[in-house]
């Protein structure tokens, strides 16, 4: 028993050195790892997930001016702010190659200041909220979360909601087209952040074997968005239905319906359906492996 003790004192106390070790110089103090102002249990939580995931917190410092960073128990989550602004929607010039009928007709949008997550909703962040991890993979914490249906992100959403004392929810579908194409930063890319989707996608002509990957392990957007053209698709907020010709504010797509959007391509999709214009959808109680979701917070 004594043994037993003293082996779980050192094991702490390694612990405790790690935390310093790895927080050296943080703005609120050495171990204050998930950046709260104090050091505390949260913070060997945060450790400990890094010990046995490989998921570090998003470091502030390299998040553009204005990020939002919200923590469950160590488990961090970042949105980033992207400022609105008026775009073309749809069949681009840059899209026209490979664009399918429902991408027509191009029109202009208007979209209001947003913040975005940074990455796709982890298995990890929604293990901490909802308790259970779905899907077929036995292991991957720092992957896109999937099997989850537009219905069970609403669940989710309204969990998180209420643990973060916050008004999350999932883009609109012009919403996360702005968005994948860069915003008012845009460069016009075929993919969200490149017009060579090797650089910037997990998708299916690649060695991605046939399996979801950690998210942010590819180049980001213009934004610093990560996963926006591959990995997994993402589920939108609005039913599907044909775009109108005429200058739009805001939208939020049809209002009725039955399909849901859902948009940007996955690890097994061919390249078409990974450009920044490409649409999907499918009905609101589907769960899929190759389809997850990213939160968004209005300004």
């Amino acid at each position: 028993m004594k043994k037993k003790f003293s082996l779980l004192v050192l094991f702490l106390c390694l612990v405790v050195v790690s935390l310093v070790s790895f927080t050296d110089g943080a703005e609120y103090g050495r171990g204050d790892v998930n950046k709260d102002g104090r050091v505390d249990m949260d913070d060997l939580t945060v450790l400990v997930n890094y010990l046995l995931t490989n998921q570090w917190p998003t470091d502030d410092a390299h998040l553009p001016y204005g990020s939002k960073s919200f923590y469950l128990n160590g488990v961090g989550f970042s949105l980033i702010p992207i400022e609105g602004g008026t775009f073309t929607m749809g069949a681009t010039e840059e899209q026209i190659a490979d664009a399918d009928e429902d991408e027509y007709p191009a029109h202009e949008v208007t979209v209001s200041s947003f913040y975005m997550s940074q990455i796709e909703v982890t298995r990890q962040l929604w293990l901490e909220v909802m308790g259970t991890t779905p899907g077929h993979f036995s292991s991957g914490f720092c992957r896109p979360v999937t099997h989850v249906s537009w219905n069970d992100c609403q669940e989710f959403i309204a969990k998180l909601n209420e643990l973060t004392h916050s008004s999350f929810r999932l883009p609109t579908e012009a919403e996360w087209e702005y968005a994948a194409r860069g915003g008012k930063l845009t460069h016009s890319y075929l993919y969200a952040g490149s017009d060579n989707i090797d650089e910037v996608a997990w998708y299916g002509g690649n060695p991605a074997g046939n399996i979801s990957h950690n998210v942010a392990m590819k180049k980001d957007n213009e934004l610093q968005l990560f996963d926006m053209s591959g990995n997994v698709r993402e589920w939108c907020q609005n039913y599907y239905g044909p775009y109108s010709s005429e200058p739009q504010t805001d939208p939020t797509g049809p209002e009725s319906g039955y399909y849901r959007v859902f948009r940007g391509g996955s690890y097994t999709d061919r390249v078409a359906w990974c450009r920044v214009a490409s649409r999907s959808y499918n009905s609101p109680n589907t769960t899929s492996y190759y389809i997850g979701f990213r939160l968004v917070l209005s300004e």
